[in-house]
């Protein structure tokens, strides 16, 4: 739609679908985990998704990127290969379970000392954000990803109960009101005469993402699993735009986006989040709610049975 609707160039309309991959689940909590015990399959699969596209659309925005500067893609197609798609996935995997690890292992240590101690877990949570996501960037590999994969091992590691709720209880908060902050950004960086300039392009784009694209994809990503209908069109409801968006559109920014088309893909990608945050944060509630009616109901019925 970029290219053929917009006449956007390949390498931006590339670029503009990898800013607008990424969910944000958070900004409808509703519909992510809050419970380490937790076996819903909706909002595992909302949370699962939203920490996974953080990271792996990070590849097609360098794709877009390097398209932009070069049109000529056979002289950095094998390059885009080798390190932005297969060495900074392995990397982010790879430290994100190497450096967790370690921490969890001096951790354990510690606790043979001390016991756990709710304060110190808040420290401990963020210690493991920031120092995996800096030794990742340090070795070029996808800083997002390796910070999911060390949320996943932090709960497969520590086995006291109490730890994984401590920690799982402050990194809730301390994400909420990151996308507080975030979204108070956002709201004062929007300016009435280019949203209104670029109002109709980004309707569209909008329009068709959350509407069209997400709930055909979700359908079609959902083929096979055992999910019933409804829960597959929850799926596709639930494709919050937000935080991930903007970090994705701010590094193209910082890397040379630039002119008339950054422009557009700037207002474009600002307007559907904006879009999005309104009628998913106003949807979330009323819809979970139903949808957590319609559990208990198939429950009911089973247990009848």
């Amino acid at each position: 739609m970029g290219h053929w609707v917009l006449q956007l160039p390949w390498g931006a309309a590339i670029l503009l679908g990898a800013i607008l991959a990424p969910t944000d689940p958070v900004l409808a909590s509703e519909s992510q985990i809050n419970d380490p015990e937790d076996q819903d399959g909706l909002r595992f699969g909302l949370t699962s998704e939203g920490g996974l596209n953080d990271a792996l659309a990070f590849p097609f925005v360098y794709f877009g990127l390097h398209w932009l500067e070069d049109d000529n893609w056979q002289d950095w197609f094998g390059q885009w290969v080798a390190i932005d798609l297969v060495w900074a996935i392995v990397a982010g995997i790879g430290m994100g379970i190497l450096v967790t690890r370690m921490i969890v292992w001096s951790d354990k240590r510690i606790q043979k000392y001390r016991p756990v101690n709710e304060a110190m877990e808040n420290f401990i949570a963020l210690s493991i954000i920031l120092i995996t996501y800096a030794a990742t960037e340090l070795v070029h590999g996808y800083g997002f990803l390796a910070v999911f994969l060390a949320g996943m091992s932090t709960q497969h590691y520590y086995h006291n109960p109490d730890k994984r709720l401590d920690q799982l209880d402050f990194i809730e908060q301390f994400e909420k009101l990151a996308e507080l902050g975030t979204i108070l950004l956002l709201g004062s960086l929007l300016r009435f005469e280019p949203m209104l300039r670029f109002a109709a392009p980004t309707l569209m784009i909008a329009g068709l993402l959350l509407f069209v694209i997400r709930p055909v994809g979700a359908w079609v990503s959902t083929i096979g699993a055992n999910y019933d209908p409804a829960r597959r069109w929850l799926f596709g409801w639930f494709g919050i735009r937000g935080v991930g968006s903007l970090y994705y559109l701010f590094y193209a920014l910082g890397k040379g986006l630039q002119g008339d088309v950054g422009e557009m893909i700037a207002w474009m990608t600002l307007g559907t989040v904006v879009i999005s945050v309104i009628i998913h944060g106003v949807s979330a509630t009323p819809i979970m709610n139903g949808y957590e009616r319609y559990i208990a109901k198939r429950r009911d019925r089973s247990n009848k049975r």
